[in-house]
């Protein structure tokens, strides 16, 4: 290995491990409610505290994973005192014990407040819990990743035309308004919610090794081949109606990248070498068609609207975590340098422009004057530390070979002051 880009790899490692450590989880170890439980609903870009705010699913699913796959890897009990109090409150609050499911969001005190089941929830969910299991041998959490996975297959699955639906009600019926967000084109099936369930069923596959769950994998891997990834542009479609006729016609250049490293990393665990030399193909061109968001300055821009021309150049938080991970990700299969370059070249924009400093997680987003966007929630429905959490945890374990083994380089003081409420 070329000895500069090795010096940087050792760089990265060191950085990233210590931005979780010292900045990332302390945030969210500090962000408990210990007076209603869970954890706060709201806090906004300009660090105040909403403490009647709602609490969503996905948040706390997130939360959930972020704190299990921390604690799987490093090994801090305080890891774990997080993990339990998030897997505990996501069950007491947000299980449906009639219908079966989680809910979109409660009240501030717990009370059930939207009870919409969107898939992309669930599957949130189901990857939360299935990590959980993954890290500590609890056979409740399994028993219920499973349970959903039954679920999104008897609901959402459409054994007809193939793919996922949506959203449904309460009871399962169905409802008229399926979109994930204010955002989103109401459409019957996304891109963006395939992707996380398969992302789920590859975390769930990792701990419980059914066919029919293997199946559905290499299915949703099929899907992503055949109907999401354009197979000129290699970007993909977002939209569709039920029947697959596309919608839309936006390039998502975050979910572009994050898609990249998930299908592979779904291609690797489902162990289908026939499907998998089908794929790696696929999402290095990916990876690849991702450099046209990529700025000047080393960030990547949000989207373009493929309609009007129109560019989205925001650099969004997450947008930004999942382009070091998935460059990192196409680095290590191809070994082109120009993939390790520009997710070196990110984290720098990260560490000046994304991270606050100051009062601790990441900005929102940033504009392209370099203006951080504090009207973006710091936590909220949407901001939560899986992406940025993942991409510090995805290098610590991709690179492990580079650390020392004594374990943590940086013993983190903050994490010993944060609240030890569970005993």
């Amino acid at each position: 290995m070329n000895k500069t880009i090795d010096l940087n790899i050792s760089a990265l490692q060191t950085e990233v491990k210590d931005e979780l450590l010292r900045n990332i989880l302390p945030f969210w170890m500090n962000a408990v409610d210990l007076k209603n439980g869970g954890y706060l609903g709201q806090i906004t870009g300009k660090n105040e505290i909403i403490y009647d705010a709602d609490k969503g699913g996905i948040l706390n699913a997130r939360i959930l994973w972020t704190f299990s796959a921390a604690y799987r890897i490093l090994k801090q009990s305080i890891l774990l005192d997080n993990a339990v109090w998030a897997k505990d409150y996501l069950l007491r609050h947000f299980w449906d014990n009639q219908y079966g499911g989680v809910y979109w969001s409660c009240d501030y005190q717990g009370n059930t407040a939207d009870t919409k089941k969107q898939i992309y929830v669930l599957a949130f969910a189901c990857y939360a819990l299935s990590e959980f299991h993954r890290a500590t041998g609890d056979e409740e959490s399994l028993e219920k990743a499973i349970q959903l996975f039954r679920l999104i297959e008897k609901y959402s699955f459409d054994p007809v035309k193939n793919g996922y639906f949506e959203a449904f009600a309460m009871n399962w019926s169905q409802l008229d308004d399926v979109r994930l967000s204010a955002k989103d084109a109401n459409e019957a099936k996304t891109m963006n919610t395939h992707l996380h369930i398969v992302e789920a069923y590859t975390n769930l596959y990792r701990v419980w090794q059914a066919p029919e769950l293997k199946k559905q994998i290499e299915n949703l891997i099929g899907l992503f081949l055949s109907r999401f990834v354009d197979d000129v542009t290699f970007h993909m479609q977002l939209f569709f109606t039920k029947d697959w006729e596309p919608r839309h016609h936006i390039v998502s250049y975050g979910h572009d990248i994050e898609a990249s490293w998930l299908i592979h990393e779904a291609a690797l665990v489902a162990g289908n070498s026939e499907l998998l030399s089908k794929t790696e193909p696929v999402i290095l061109n990916m990876a690849h068609a991702c450099f046209e968001g990529i700025q000047p300055d080393g960030s990547m821009a949000y989207e373009l609207n493929m309609e009007t021309g129109h560019l989205d150049n925001d650099r969004h938080w997450w947008v930004q975590a999942e382009t070091v991970a998935g460059f990192i990700n196409a680095y290590q299969l191809s070994k082109h340098a120009s993939f390790l370059e520009k997710a070196i070249h990110c984290w720098q924009y990260i560490k000046q422009n994304i991270i606050d400093h100051t009062s601790g997680e990441w900005f929102w987003s940033v504009d392209p004057d370099g203006t951080a966007n504090r009207n973006g929630d710091k936590l909220g429905i949407w901001k939560c530390p899986y992406h940025n959490g993942r991409m510090c945890l995805e290098i610590i374990e991709r690179l492990q070979q580079h650390l020392k083994a004594d374990g943590i380089r940086h013993p983190d003081e903050k994490l010993k002051k944060c609240h030890k409420w569970i005993k």
